[in-house]
């Protein structure tokens, strides 16, 4: 039987992975519609991704087989052509201005409240949990928000401010906890209805507002999770509205994932399905951004906390899909299940990074007591 050359030189990527057509082995795939070959030929990771939402291919373990793919570095030999589009898209437009930025408001979180409910735990935080000592992700994401607190020197009557504070639980905690007020800002309105009801009658406003329009003074400020949506084109500038909102002896603390490399664009099925519009910033964009604006204090990495993290989101969503409403249909879980493993692979392959950075504008006289 000839075997189609399209065929061929996919088993052949795959087989640079460990990974095999039709194996036995939990992490090989098992392909259910020919077609897919030519698919991932022509058009590379981006079909990966959305030929297994169509069910044309499964894994048992979908994070180990993507894993492997990562670790061997298989997408930078099959990026297909929207990977290139998206390259020139970044270099000739910013993706990031402030109508882009509504976009991954309006399609990613605000997808639903039920949604991140059902799978950020107790806590919704939506960002890597702290493992050190943590059991289990509610105490990982309360040992995270205590990291924060304790980093930035948090001491009652301070205002703070969080840029990026999704359904407002870092802000809850640093004042039931510090005594501090605050601000959150959120381009997502389902975020701040959430944070609205988590933080009534405690000293905390919740603002639906782009963070380039913040002009007022704070004693603190972080930010968790949102730096990946503000895109290199305006890294300076989100460091000059942080630096305009803090006094020179006053701290930042921003939390991000980190890429190994400098790049403009995420991967295209990212960005189509999941972020529009992100991209994660490499170490030397940050501090190339930062140069004249802040003094690197403290840089801390835990990115392999990051694995675990979502190994527990993925457990929870699955335990309570059947209870979400019929709107999250089968090619939406399968969407999400590639997006989980994904991001359990990229962290597990150690392709990208968690970080803490902590900043001030002037520099610490006698220098920064690091928190671990």
């Amino acid at each position: 039987m000839t075997i189609h050359p399209f065929r061929r030189h996919i088993q052949r990527l795959l087989a640079a992975g460990d990974v095999q057509v039709g194996g036995d082995r939990d992490w090989d795939m098992q392909v259910h519609d020919p077609r897919l070959y030519g698919r991932l030929t022509a058009q590379g990771t981006l079909a990966l991704g959305e030929s297994y939402m169509d069910g044309w291919w499964d894994a048992d373990s979908l994070d180990g087989m993507l894993f492997r793919l990562l670790d061997a570095r298989i997408d930078q030999k099959a990026r297909g052509i929207a990977a290139h589009l998206d390259g020139c898209r970044a270099r000739l437009l910013n993706l990031q201005t402030r109508r882009r930025s509504r976009t991954v408001g309006e399609r990613h979180y605000d997808l639903g409240n039920d949604l991140y409910r059902a799978m950020l735990g107790r806590h919704m935080v939506y960002s890597c949990g702290y493992w050190r000592e943590a059991r289990d992700l509610d105490a990982a994401q309360e040992a995270k928000l205590d990291l924060v607190c304790r980093k930035l020197g948090l001491q009652p009557g301070m205002r703070v401010l969080d840029i990026g504070c999704g359904w407002g639980e870092a802000l809850k905690f640093a004042a039931e906890r510090y005594g501090v007020s605050g601000v959150g800002v959120t381009i997502s309105r389902e975020q701040a209805v959430h944070a609205r009801e988590l933080c009534a009658g405690l000293p905390v406003e919740i603002r639906v507002q782009d963070y380039r329009d913040l002009h007022e003074p704070f004693d603190r400020a972080f930010s968790l999770g949102m730096f990946e949506h503000v895109g290199a084109r305006n890294y300076r500038q989100y460091f000059e509205v942080a630096r305009r909102c803090l006094g020179e002896r006053d701290l930042f603390l921003l939390h991000t994932i980190g890429s190994n490399v400098s790049v403009r664009y995420t991967d295209p099925w990212i960005g189509r399905y999941i972020f529009p519009n992100s991209m994660l910033p490499s170490a030397a964009q940050i501090a190339t951004a930062c140069e004249g604006r802040f003094v690197i204090e403290d840089w801390h990495g835990f990115g392999v906390d990051y694995d675990r993290t979502l190994q527990a989101w993925r457990e929870n969503i699955e335990r309570n899909w059947e209870r979400l409403p019929p709107r999250y249909d089968r090619r939406f879980r399968r969407m999400w299940r590639y997006y989980l493993a994904g991001a359990m692979a990229v962290f597990r392959s150690r392709r990208a990074q968690l970080w803490q950075l902590v900043l001030s504008p002037r520099g610490i006289p006698g220098g920064y007591t690091e928190q671990r």
